[in-house]
């Protein structure tokens, strides 16, 4: 009996050593918080999970985006959505993007309900300064604009996709501004000046790159690395890989190493490593058939391969170093852990479908249950247990031991297969809304709390004989302008009366010089001519790497239109031409509307 209670005791005091160890733990990172640890965001556009040394793949060296992985800790299994605006929704606002409006990555598709809360609203009210610095890709016009989600500086570009990578026509908080020098580390520049200018009060940094997103440019330095060499890693699917694909995306990510090597080297020199989160992410699979680890799909599929990317999180002396964590986690996670880790206790407008991942980086035991993770694109909704996957044709597989999704196992488990079926569906018919994708949001001009608003060629509708220059409808212009019963129409909601100068960007033939020109909304009306004529060729394609799918551009010329007084409410904002002297009228990229009064 001495013996059992002696042991007993023995126990006790273990499970009390357990339990102030874990309370150390706590206290350290509740330390951190108050001292309001600095955050900084990277997220990259269409990298695969397979595209960094540190995850095996030899083609490529990427030692600084790996020392974040060796010096914090990395998710194993942690996923996105397959594609770019819904992952970013979801990053955002810790929900379900089925959720939160967003259906579609162009035309108005891609824009984050109002009725949501933001990570960087949360982290502004705890007196954080926020800034983000490239590809938006969640709402163009305020109040969709990141300016009104919570960030205070707004670099890059706010549509899917960009035609041009070098020194390209981009946005500063809504004042359309010309890059310098090669996108990716344009934007790491501005970056690099917002930490050094708030070194002393925390920050929020939020680095959306644009690469390796197509079109497939990058610098001769990175590309003269790739474009002779032989690739020992290999897609070996039934699919044809387009290894000059594969090798521009491939130095396009080696250029992020650089720019990723460039923000730590700027931590440590001001001393801000040991209070600062570093998170690294992409927002899908890779955009090719490229060597990804052997796993099934790339970005627009729902499986392994479509929504399986890296996540590595450095908070140096605090985030243990070198930590792998198995369990399975989403972009979901990323507010409610962040918010967590900062100490925040705002709460959102609505409830959170993700969880706080600080149980898993601080090793607390029993704070952790099972979960699903659903991906959806389309019609197609797969759901990931931390054991298994069922695909959208209720396939079932073991990840565990086949994450090729090779062998169904349906028929060996058919409970498990019909318990995430009924998930699925359940959660199917929680998340969507009732209306499916209809989608009865104008676009909205004049927000009284902003000075710009762009009506792009994207979100417009073509009559007559115009045609937008690309299937893709991302930054694409409109062209082949025929006749004067030829018109552009936006539909919009003009959220507060005002007057407004007016600013069209086009080209223009001279054969087709000195073309009427006619913009009406309602009872308001102004007509203008344009007299000069700027026809500069299509351009692009010869820092392609590989040749583009989507549209490409032109350097466009800024014609001020005049002075318009527009009426609060809901109706179209037509453009014509009431002349066309030419063949042809203008080509349009852009209408862009300054508050004045």
């Amino acid at each position: 009996m001495h013996r059992i209670l002696k042991f007993t005791s023995f126990c006790f005091a273990l499970l009390l050593l357990s339990c102030n160890e874990e309370s150390k733990t706590l206290h350290t990172v509740r330390d951190k918080n108050q001292e309001k640890p600095n955050i900084v965001l990277i997220m990259t556009d269409d990298q695969g999970w397979g595209d960094l040394s540190i995850n095996g793949n030899t083609n490529l060296s990427t030692p600084n985006i790996d020392s974040l992985a060796l010096n914090g800790a990395s998710f194993e299994n942690f996923y996105v959505q397959p594609v770019c605006s819904p992952t970013r929704a979801e990053f955002l606002t810790g929900r379900h993007y089925t959720r939160l409006g967003v259906y579609a990555t162009s035309a108005g598709g891609e824009r984050l309900n109002l009725e949501e809360t933001t990570i960087a609203e949360i982290l502004k009210k705890e007196g954080y300064r926020t800034a983000a610095y490239g590809k938006w890709h969640n709402g163009m016009q305020p109040p969709y604009h990141p300016n009104a989600r919570g960030f205070d500086d707004f670099y890059g570009f706010t549509s899917g996709h960009w035609g041009n990578y070098f020194s390209p026509m981009l946005e500063h908080n809504g004042r359309i501004v010309k890059g310098k020098g090669f996108l990716t580390d344009d934007l790491t520049d501005k970056g690099l000046n917002f930490i050094t200018k708030h070194n002393n009060e925390p920050f929020f940094l939020y680095l959306p790159f644009n690469t390796p997103h197509s079109p497939m440019q990058v610098p001769d330095e990175y590309w003269n690395r790739f474009k002779d060499s032989s690739l020992a890693k290999k897609y070996k699917g039934t699919e044809i890989e387009e290894l000059n694909f594969t090798k521009a995306a491939l130095a396009m990510v080696e250029n992020i190493d650089y720019n990723v090597g460039r923000i730590q080297q700027r931590l440590k020199e001001l001393d801000l490593e040991e209070n600062t989160i570093v998170i690294y992410m992409s927002d899908n699979g890779p955009n090719s058939w490229r060597w990804n680890g052997g796993m099934r799909g790339k970005k627009g599929s729902p499986d392994e391969g479509g929504v399986r990317t890296p996540f590595f999180i450095q908070w140096k002396k605090t985030i243990p170093a070198g930590m792998k964590i198995k369990e399975i986690a989403s972009a979901i996670d990323i507010l409610p852990t962040l918010r967590s880790l900062t100490n925040s206790d705002m709460e959102t407008k609505k409830p959170l479908d993700g969880k706080s991942l600080t149980p898993l980086l601080f090793k607390r035991k029993g704070h952790w249950e099972p979960r699903l993770v659903y991906n959806r694109w389309g019609k197609n909704t797969t759901v990931r247990s931390q054991k298994y996957r069922l695909d959208h044709e209720d396939r079932l597989y073991d990840i565990e031991n086949d994450r090729a999704q090779q062998v169904d196992i349906s028929d060996q488990f058919p409970k498990i297969r019909d318990s995430l079926r009924t998930a699925k569906t359940n959660w199917l018919d929680e998340t969507l809304p009732i209306s499916g994708n209809v989608d009865d949001r104008s676009f909205t001009l004049g927000h009284p709390d902003f000075e710009y608003t762009h009506l792009p060629a994207r979100d417009g509708i073509p009559h007559g004989h115009i045609k937008r220059s690309n299937h893709f409808p991302n930054d694409t212009f409109f062209t082949n302008w025929k006749s004067e019963k030829d018109s552009i129409t936006w539909d919009v909601n003009v959220l507060s009366d005002g007057k407004f100068e007016v600013d069209l960007y086009y080209t223009l033939a001279e054969e087709n010089n000195n073309v009427a020109v006619q913009l009406i909304n309602g009872q308001s009306m102004l007509v203008t001519r344009i007299t000069e004529a700027h026809d500069p060729p299509l351009e692009g394609m010869k820092n392609d790497r590989y040749p583009r799918g989507e549209s490409y551009i032109k350097k466009f010329k800024r014609k001020r239109l005049g002075k318009i007084f527009l009426k609060k409410g809901k109706r179209a904002m037509i453009l014509k031409a009431p002349r066309v002297p030419g063949n042809s009228a203008m080509d349009v990229r852009l209408l862009n509307f300054r508050r004045i009064e």
